[in-house]
C-alpha cells in the first residue's frame, strides 16, 4: 500500500554564490541546495519548467520526492522553502531536506470510498458529500500509504464519517487532532424539495 514516490530530477550545480545563482537561471534552471542527512549540502539545479509544472500541480511543500541526481545515490527528499521573485511570483530557489526511512512527516492522503452498492442509504436515493477528499497525516518516510479507505457498508441516510471511523494505516497519525468530518451521506434532492414544500403549506395554513 506504499505510495509511489514521484521523482524530482536535478543536476549538481558547479560554483556557488549569486553569481552561480544568476548563471543558473539564464540557462533555465532554479537554483537550489539540497541538506539534512547527515551528509553535506549539495547544490543543484532544477529545470524551470519542470519546477513550475510541480508547484502548479499543488501540495508541493508536504510532497516526498526521490531526488535523482546524476552521480549521486537517489535520496528521499521534501521541499521545506520556495523562495519567489517578489514582482513576478516565480521560482527563483529552493532548499530541499534529505530524509531517514524512519523519518516523520506530514502528507496529504488521498480517501477513498468502497462498497457504496452495500450501504443502504443510496439505495433510498442518497447522495455521498465528500467533504476532504484528501487528508493530512503524519507518517513515516519509509512507509507512505497510497490511500486511506472508508467502508461505506451499512451507510444510512443522513450518517457522517469522521475521521475516527477510519482504520488509519499503522504509523499513520492525524494532524489535525479534533475528531472531524471526511464526508456525509445527505438527503436526497426531491425529498428535501418536498419536505420544504410541505413545510411552506403549513405554512400558508397557519396564516389563513
Amino acid at each position: 500500500m506504499a505510495k509511489e514516490i514521484p521523482d524530482l530530477k536535478a543536476e549538481v550545480r558547479t560554483g556557488t554564490g549569486k553569481g552561480a545563482a544568476r548563471q543558473a537561471r539564464r540557462e533555465g534552471h532554479v537554483p537550489g541546495i539540497v541538506y539534512g542527512g547527515g551528509a553535506d549540502p549539495l547544490p543543484i539545479n532544477v529545470d524551470y519548467y519542470a519546477l513550475l509544472k510541480r508547484l502548479k500541480a499543488g501540495r508541493f511543500l508536504s510532497t516526498l520526492f526521490n531526488l535523482k541526481v546524476e552521480g549521486h545515490q537517489d535520496v528521499r527528499v521534501i521541499c521545506r522553502n520556495v523562495q519567489r521573485d517578489v514582482v513576478k511570483d516565480l521560482p527563483t530557489h529552493l532548499d530541499l531536506m534529505r530524509l531517514k526511512q524512519s523519518s516523520r512527516i506530514n502528507l496529504f492522503i488521498h480517501v477513498t470510498f468502497e462498497n457504496q452498492d452495500k450501504a443502504p442509504g443510496f439505495r433510498k436515493g442518497g447522495t455521498l458529500v465528500i467533504v476532504r477528499p484528501e487528508v493530512e497525516l503524519e507518517v513515516t518516510a519509509g512507509d507512505i500509504p497510497d490511500h486511506i479507505t472508508v467502508d461505506l457498508t451499512g451507510r444510512e441516510i443522513g450518517d457522517v464519517i469522521h475521521i475516527g471511523d477510519i482504520d488509519l494505516p499503522k504509523g499513520a497519525v492525524p494532524t489535525i487532532k479534533r475528531n472531524f468530518v471526511i464526508a456525509n451521506i445527505a438527503v436526497p434532492s426531491g425529498l428535501r424539495s418536498a419536505e420544504a414544500g410541505e413545510g411552506e403549506g403549513e405554512s400558508e395554513t397557519a396564516e389563513e
